[in-house]
C-alpha cells in the first residue's frame, strides 16, 4: 500500500525581534532598526528598511552602524521574546495534528492526510491569519510536500506572504532560484559550486550525480536530491520544554481551604527550591486539583522568569482561587513549573535583584544544611 502524499507547512515570523520591538514601541516601525550588542558587539536582527543598507544577521554591529549610522539600536527584550513565541507555539498547537518548533521563530506542520477532510491550503492560511490576529506578528509559510521546498517557499514568500507549491511542482518551482537558497548551501559551498559554473539550482540539477559525488563525496548525492525537490526529513514532533513538579494526595479528601493553601504554598517553596538548585528559571506556572469523583482540572498562566519563591507563590494562589470549586473536598493538590530557562537573569527593574538572590542563597544554604523543610512560609489567608 502507497504511503500518503506528505503534506508540510512552514511558518516562518518575520524579521521575529524587530517585530516584537516594533510592537511594543510603534515609534520603531518603518525605521532602519538593529536589534543586538552595541560595540563590540553583533547584530542579532535587523528591519527589512536596515538590509537596505546591506545590514544581516551576525554582522558586527560596527559595521553594521557604518553602513547605515542613523539606524536605531536596540539592546533586544528576551522575556518579550520568549512570551511571543509560547503565544505562537499555543496557537499552533492547538490546532496542528504534528507539529516542529525548529527555532524561537520557525516551526514545521505536517498535515499530511488531512486533505481527507478539508483544503491543508486553506487550513494554513486560515491559521497564519489567526497567528496575525491574536499577536499582531507578521508570519509567512510555505507549503509543499516536504520540508526543504517548504522551507525555501517560505523564504520566496516574505515577507508577510504565503506561497504553495503543488506536488510534482517543485522542480520547476527550484530551478530559476540560487543555489544558495538550498539550506545547508552556506557561503564556502555556494563559491565551490559557481567554481563549476553551478550558479542556479536547475544547473545543479543538470549535472550527473556522480560528478557530484566525485567532488563532495555523500553530500553530493544530497545536494543532487535537493536539487531535484527530493527530502525526506521528518517533521520532529515537539514536546514541552523540562518541568518540575510536585504533588500530593490526601489520605482524607480536604474541605479547609486555610489548609489547602498551606499545602500549595509549601509545594510552591519546594518546586522553586529545585529550580534555584538546577539554576533555572521558569516562565509558567500551573496549578492541579483533582476532586473525590477523580474529575481533575488544572489551570496554567505564563510569569516574567523568576525562580523567587514571593513571586511564584501569589501567582499560585491566584490560580488556586480560579480553579477552586468552594465548598468542594480536595482529594489531589499539585503545582507545577515550565518554560524552564538556564538564563538566571531577572528582568524586573522594580525589585532590587541583587539583595533578594543573596537572601535567598541564604535561605537555600539553610535548606541544604538541615533539611528542604527546614524553613517554611505562613500562608495567610489570602
Amino acid at each position: 500500500m502507497n504511503s500518503p502524499q506528505r503534506i508540510i507547512a512552514h511558518f516562518d515570523l518575520d524579521a521575529f525581534f524587530v517585530s516584537v520591538e516594533c510592537l511594543n514601541n510603534p515609534a520603531l516601525k518603518g525605521k532602519p532598526l538593529i536589534v543586538g550588542g552595541r560595540e563590540r558587539g553583533v547584530v542579532a536582527a535587523c528591519s527589512y528598511e536596515a538590509r537596505k543598507f546591506g545590514i544581516h544577521s551576525a554582522m558586527p554591529m560596527k559595521t553594521a552602524l557604518r553602513l547605515c549610522p542613523h539606524a536605531t539600536v536596540v539592546g533586544g527584550s528576551r522575556g518579550e521574546y520568549s512570551r511571543y513565541s509560547r503565544w505562537v507555539t499555543e496557537i499552533i498547537a492547538a490546532k496542528a495534528p504534528l507539529f516542529e518548533k525548529a527555532s524561537i521563530d520557525e516551526f514545521y506542520l505536517d498535515l499530511t492526510g488531512m486533505d481527507k477532510y478539508f483544503n491543508p491550503y486553506q487550513w494554513t492560511i486560515d491559521l497564519r491569519q489567526e497567528i496575525i490576529d491574536k499577536t499582531g506578528l507578521p508570519i509567512s509559510f510555505g507549503l509543499a510536500g516536504n520540508k526543504m521546498v517548504a522551507k525555501i517557499a517560505t523564504d520566496e514568500a516574505k515577507p508577510n506572504g504565503y506561497l504553495h507549491i503543488a506536488f510534482g511542482r517543485e522542480k520547476e518551482f527550484l530551478a530559476p532560484l540560487r543555489v544558495n537558497k538550498i539550506p545547508g548551501v552556506g557561503e564556502h559551498m555556494y563559491q565551490a559550486l559557481r567554481d563549476l559554473g553551478i550558479e542556479t539550482i536547475d544547473h545543479l540539477a543538470a549535472q550527473p550525480i556522480e560528478l557530484l559525488e566525485n567532488r563532495f563525496g555523500k553530500y553530493g548525492a544530497d545536494l543532487w536530491n535537493k536539487a531535484h525537490g527530493i527530502h525526506h526529513g521528518a517533521v520532529v514532533p515537539y514536546h514541552e520544554a523540562k518541568s518540575i513538579s510536585t504533588e500530593s494526595t490526601f489520605e482524607e479528601n480536604v474541605l479547609d481551604t486555610e489548609r489547602l493553601l498551606n499545602e500549595l504554598v509549601g509545594m510552591t517553596e519546594k518546586v522553586a527550591y529545585e529550580l534555584r538548585q538546577d539554576n533555572k528559571m521558569a516562565g509558567c506556572i500551573a496549578v492541579k486539583i483533582r476532586y473525590p469523583d477523580f474529575e481533575t482540572t488544572s489551570r496554567q498562566t505564563t510569569i516574567a522568569y523568576t525562580f523567587y519563591d514571593d513571586e511564584l507563590i501569589p501567582k499560585a494562589k491566584d490560580l488556586f482561587h480560579k480553579l477552586y470549586r468552594k465548598g468542594q473536598p480536595v482529594r489531589l493538590l499539585g503545582v507545577r513549573l515550565s518554560e524552564l530557562t538556564d538564563e538566571a537573569v531577572q528582568t524586573n527593574l522594580f525589585s532590587n535583584v541583587e539583595k533578594k538572590t543573596e537572601l535567598y542563597k541564604a535561605i537555600d544554604d539553610v535548606k541544604n544544611r538541615f533539611g528542604s523543610k527546614s524553613l517554611t512560609k505562613a500562608t495567610g489567608k489570602k
